[in-house]
């Protein structure tokens, strides 16, 4: 079997706007989307026309640059800057 990316799992500090949408960290960068999915889902933050762009709340925005609306692909590159 091959070993699991330490790197990947490594717990990450996560800046103040993204702890607002995902808890306290530190956490592992696969955590911190796990959890930016559920409160997308329980937020109902999908675009019903296109459920790949995400619809950005206040605490999203914060988090996304300011934008309203990003791809799922804009938004793991960035959550990647709100991570160290």
């Amino acid at each position: 079997m091959p070993k699991a990316n330490s790197a990947f799992m490594k717990p990450m500090t996560i800046s103040p706007e993204l702890a607002e949408v995902v808890g306290k960290g530190p956490m592992p960068r696969s955590e911190v989307v796990k959890e930016i999915w559920a409160y997308i889902k329980k937020n109902d933050l999908q675009n019903p026309a296109n459920k790949r762009n995400i619809l950005a709340d206040d605490k999203l925005k914060a988090v996304f640059g300011g934008k309203s609306e990003v791809t799922m692909f804009e938004m793991t590159k960035l959550v990647s800057a709100h991570l160290s």
